[in-house]
């Protein structure tokens, strides 16, 4: 009998922290990618619900669903059998009330079997995490430029250039490092703020656009592979799969439009005598 395969857990994830072990996180929004990632020894998965960006073509995260967030978190699911797989609660999924927040974390948990939700903000939703947590369901924060407040931002904006919202920020991440979180990511937070604000919590930090100093880091997947138009400053191209994929197509094209494709070791036979008949049944 195979022995299962043994998933990270949050205490996985609280030892790394406390042994200084960097942390990588990686969004997958598929089966495909999920299991590739999860090969790659990555501990954690996040279902972002920048899926509206890079998969479904919104241009933010405010019009993903529920349902299209539990529809991507079971294929994600299916494919990872080692990470700890994190569901990112969509837009005002929480917000309204701690009733919503439990219906609709239950739904990734139950429905969809991730281990974790994630959700943005710091003391404005710190009740609906320690309410979560209490229910035995697993929270990640997010603070800094939280991508659902665009609009509020007025953009993309880098979070905790002043003294009021530095001070904000420290005061959200010590707030849902009470309410029980087990990690928080620091987006677009300048990096010796982000630094400190590391030092200063005993639940790790996973940073994107916030320095060196987090205990880990998370990259939109579509980033790191080059899929996407615009890479901004926050992420790193390893590869540029755009241009490979454009180069596969374009050459499958060519060979269809002349005739090189296919050849007969992508065809199957038929018994000649078998070919006859059908002929005879035709004429």
């Amino acid at each position: 009998m195979a022995t299962p395969v043994k998933r990270v857990t949050i205490n996985d994830i609280r030892e790394m922290k406390q042994n200084g072990e960097k942390i990588a996180m990686l969004t997958a929004y598929d089966y495909p990618t999920a299991k590739i990632v999860d090969s790659c020894n990555i501990p954690i998965i996040l279902v972002g619900d920048s899926l509206g960006n890079v998969v479904l073509g919104y241009d933010s995260t405010i019009p993903v669903t529920m349902d299209d967030m539990i529809h991507h978190c079971k294929a994600v699911v299916r494919g990872a059998e080692h990470a700890f797989v994190v569901g990112d609660m969509p837009f005002m999924t929480y917000h309204i009330s701690t009733e919503d927040a439990m219906r609709n974390a239950a739904r990734f948990i139950q429905e969809a079997g991730v281990q974790a939700v994630k959700l943005e903000g710091g003391i404005t939703v710190a009740d609906k995490v320690k309410r979560l947590v209490d229910c035995g369901i697993p929270v990640m924060g997010h603070i800094g430029m939280t991508p659902q407040s665009v609009n509020q931002f007025g953009g993309n904006l880098v979070q905790g250039k002043t003294m009021a919202v530095a001070q904000r920020l420290v005061e959200d991440a010590k707030a849902l490092e009470q309410a029980g979180a087990f990690t928080v990511v620091l987006e677009c937070i300048p990096k010796r703020l982000a630094a400190l604000i590391t030092q200063n919590l005993s639940i790790s930090t996973i940073g994107i656009g916030a320095g060196p100093d987090c205990d880990g880091q998370v990259l939109v997947i579509n980033n790191l592979l080059g899929l996407t138009d615009f890479n901004p400053k926050l992420a790193k191209q390893y590869v540029n799969l755009k241009d490979i994929m454009s180069q596969a197509i374009s050459a499958y094209r060519d060979e269809v439009k002349g005739g090189q494709f296919p050849t007969k070791e992508n065809s199957f036979i038929i018994d000649s005598a078998v070919l006859e008949q059908v002929k005879a049944k035709l004429s």
